[in-house]
């Protein structure tokens, strides 16, 4: 009697199919034949969604699911229909074998979990949710020829995708807050590759081989090669969501962990690592390991090799002088009356060439006053540092009147002239431009005439700063020892 009623139910059931649409509010279970099979047909499952092991399901319409999607059905077709999963809570898809669909739409703002393959034959649109794999790893397939649209921040998979085929294809993956996709192109062959994006710091960072002197420690991909042979690998980089060394776009590759070693697989890239940018690797074989940019030179820190001020008829002449510049956002001149309050007169934004460059600024002031300036300089990434600051005098316009007098310095001594003017008891400094103090002690300028600071350590080469300051003043130069 109960296989006679079983029997009865099924007939309803595809019945209604036939006559066009479907809508459950309840879990349902496949245990037979389900084929949804024109365009007019359409499937609504309010609840879970059962494909056992002794069903068949073809989607050559629409099937919509709202909540847990498990498939056990070996060897499915993956029709020409579409599967919506669209539901209003956390949707999980489970199951022991993939569930294969032509067209996915994912449209759930509190996002889904693959606990089982999900494999897609033509488009995938991401329309509102995270996808998060399982650890397993469970995987997001696109099959040979398939594609996605919509993804972004808020809408790709976080963890494990897998792409067939022969042609370029951009994973979309990425932490769940950001998307950082890497992509894989001029493949050798019919391929399949697995790729997970990891926020974390690089393993085993410090072990460089060849011309390499660092690679990437905010993050890296891990790509898993299962069959196919040589691809090229791009990478991206968006300082706006993970912050990237700060070195010279020319000396940028794509690398990769053979084991012992992080290795250049060469690349050039283009565009700011302030902003945005890429690099495409050489073909390579190397797979089955992590992956990210890497570099062959550093970018030394900003240095400050002078920054002077004088009058001549009105106008205060501002110059600063700079090295190994690259990264740097602006350069904010700041100007105040008492050496404490200082306020912004211009901002210049830097030429970042990576190079020396020199700026200056015409600061017309009527001066009755000393007047103090200092420069303030901003990176990229929104972090700013001061210069020292310097002084000057009305009575002092147009003149030079305290200057080295050998500059590169010897190893012993740094010598300078100072005027009358300038007569009184200083305390004086001198620092490395990171802002260490190599040696500090007091200077007697009695009259016009040359000084003598002895030095009680060899200095390393490199530029260092002078200050001599006493209540009245500051007087300040930048030493160069070769």
């Amino acid at each position: 009697m109960k296989k006679v009623l079983f029997i009865f139910f099924l007939i309803c059931f595809f019945a209604l199919i036939l006559a066009g649409n479907i809508l459950a509010q309840t879990d349902v279970q496949n245990n037979g034949i389900l084929s949804i099979g024109s365009s007019v047909d359409t499937v609504y499952i309010g609840g879970s969604f059962t494909n056992s092991a002794t069903a068949s399901l073809t989607n050559n319409s629409v099937l919509n699911i709202k909540q847990t999607l498990s498939n056990s059905q070996a060897s499915m077709s993956a029709g020409s229909g579409t599967l919506y999963l669209n539901g209003s809570t956390a949707q999980t898809v489970s199951g022991s074998e993939v569930f294969k669909t032509n067209h996915l739409v994912t449209n759930n703002s509190n996002g889904f979990i693959l606990n089982n393959n999900l494999s897609v034959s033509g488009v995938h649109t991401f329309a509102n949710g995270l996808i998060s794999t399982s650890v397993t790893p469970n995987y997001m397939i696109y099959e040979a020829g398939a594609s996605y649209t919509g993804d972004n921040d808020s809408r790709h998979i976080n963890g494990w995708v897998k792409k067939l085929g022969t042609t370029d294809f951009v994973f979309p993956v990425g932490n769940g807050t950001y998307e950082r996709t890497v992509a894989l192109s001029s493949l050798g062959s019919s391929s399949e590759f697995a790729v997970k994006y990891n926020r974390a710091v690089s393993p085993n960072y410090t072990s460089l081989y060849g011309t390499l002197v660092l690679v990437d420690t905010s993050e890296y991909w891990t790509i898993n090669r299962i069959s196919g042979s040589t691809a090229t690998v791009t990478h991206n980089w968006d300082h706006a969501k993970v912050p990237v060394p700060q070195v010279v776009i020319t000396g940028i590759q794509a690398t990769y962990w053979d084991g012992t070693f992080w290795r250049s697989i060469g690349g050039s890239a283009t565009g700011s690592v302030a902003t945005t940018g890429s690099v495409t690797s050489a073909s390579t074989n190397a797979f089955n390991t992590n992956f990210t940019i890497g570099s062959t030179a550093l970018v030394l820190p900003l240095q400050l090799i002078s920054f002077t001020a004088t009058g001549n008829n009105g106008v205060n002449l501002v110059n600063w002088k700079v090295a190994n510049e690259l990264g740097i956002k602006n350069y904010e001149l700041q100007r105040s009356n008492d050496r404490n309050n200082f306020y912004s007169i211009s901002t210049q934004p830097a030429l970042n060439n990576g190079s020396s460059n020199t700026y200056a600024y015409n600061d017309a002031v009527f001066m009755t006053s000393t007047i103090y300036y200092r420069l303030k300089y901003t990176d990229a990434s929104g972090i700013a540092k001061y210069s020292a600051v310097i002084a000057l005098s009305p009575a002092r316009n147009g003149t030079n009147e305290f200057y080295l007098v050998n500059n590169p310095v010897t190893d012993t001594k740094i010598e300078f002239y100072a005027s009358a003017s300038y007569k009184g008891r200083y305390m004086y400094s001198i620092a490395g431009t990171s802002g260490q103090l190599v040696q500090t002690g007091m200077v007697d300028i009695t009259a016009g005439g040359l000084y003598t600071i002895p030095l009680r350590s060899v200095l390393a080469t490199g530029v260092y700063v002078l200050s001599l300051q006493n209540g009245q003043q500051t007087l300040q130069k930048t030493v160069l020892k070769n």
